[in-house]
């Protein structure tokens, strides 16, 4: 069956491309035409009269994450400010593809009038992009993973997120020594943008080695044993990078139970209230929140911008900060004042 569907994946997404000649494969990170979220409203105006019984259609992961629940509440949030209809849904796992492609199909066919997707993977969904097209309804792929044929995405720059971690390594462990990386899912676009600005932008600062980069799939368990075994290998360790906050609460606990946590330090990405408790209790170092709760009210005003007929760019970047225990209560709050520190913030 696995293999049935990865040929029909593959067959739709050639055919997609061929069809779509006219734009470039997406690169959500350096696509030239793109806007900051904060200048939405300046630069487009107010939201355009909505049609009337609009229903908006959000298709998640899986709703097991809390990323992914907060990115809906944005959803909601948003919608009810303005009156729309908005059904959420997910697949059961983040390696359901399958389960995740049939509720897109789905409600295409039910007549949903835009839609705003979070794909498993950057292909699974490309059936969708297409058939989405030959109904005109409007599609907005909303962080993670990138389909390449995508109109218009919503999100914050993946590699940042490993970048920013690797800074606050080359400044405050500036003797360097060895770290290791638990990357999320295999061939994911933000797994390996955020992993490949981690490595680099750390091995160019010549202090540190990076002696291990394994998958940790996004599940807390297998981060775990991955970190077990690294730490078993590696005792000398300094530090590990997580892809996400979850497998970092997973290897959290592998370096509390080498008794290394003293000596080690641990890094996730999303920002999750569980990350923010760690950070507070002094075991987990860091994340890189990447808000989702504006980043789902952010998708949802530029899905209703889209289906009112507004041309906006093909990218709109989202926010994202690295938090630690020297930062923490800036970003508490609720979504509204942490959305007025974000907003002070990138207007500076």
């Amino acid at each position: 069956m696995k293999r049935i569907f990865a040929a029909a994946i593959a067959a739709t997404l050639s055919a997609g491309i061929a069809a779509a000649q006219e734009l470039k494969p997406l690169n959500s990170d350096s696509e030239p035409d793109r806007m900051d979220w904060s200048v939405l409203e300046a630069n487009l105006g107010t939201l355009p009269k909505l049609p009337e019984g609009l229903k908006v259609g959000g298709v998640s992961k899986t709703l097991t994450n809390e990323y992914w629940r907060s990115l809906g509440e944005g959803y909601q949030k948003f919608a009810d400010k303005v009156g729309v209809s908005v059904a959420y849904q997910a697949a059961q796992s983040e390696g359901d593809q399958l389960g995740q492609l049939t509720i897109a199909e789905g409600m295409v066919t039910q007549g949903y009038k835009v839609l705003l997707v979070s794909p498993q993977t950057d292909a699974n969904l490309q059936p969708v992009i297409e058939q989405a097209k030959a109904a005109k309804v409007p599609v907005v792929n909303v962080n993670d993973a990138v389909i390449p044929q995508a109109e218009h995405y919503v999100g914050n720059v993946q590699r940042d997120n490993g970048v920013r971690v690797a800074k606050w390594f080359i400044e405050k462990r500036p003797s360097g020594g060895k770290v290791a990386i638990i990357e999320g899912q295999a061939g994911v676009y933000a797994a390996v943008q955020r992993t490949d600005g981690f490595k680099k932008t750390i091995e160019d600062g010549g202090k540190f080695q990076v002696v291990a980069s394994v998958p940790g799939n996004w599940d807390r368990q297998m981060s775990y044993d991955a970190a077990t075994n690294i730490l078993q290998q590696h005792p000398d360790l300094v530090g590990f990078y997580c892809n996400n906050d979850g497998m970092a609460l997973g290897v959290v606990e592998a370096v509390k139970a080498a008794g290394l946590q003293e000596k080690v330090v641990v890094f996730g990405t999303d920002g999750i209230s569980d990350a923010y408790k760690s950070i507070a209790a002094g075991e987990l170092t860091g994340t890189v929140d990447s808000f989702p709760v504006l980043t789902g009210e952010v998708a949802m005003e530029v899905a209703l911008r889209l289906v009112s007929g507004q041309q906006l760019p093909r990218v709109i970047a989202t926010p994202q900060a690295l938090i630690t225990k020297d930062n923490y209560t800036q970003f508490q709050g609720s979504p509204d004042e942490i959305r007025a520190v974000l907003m002070k913030a990138a207007s500076k």
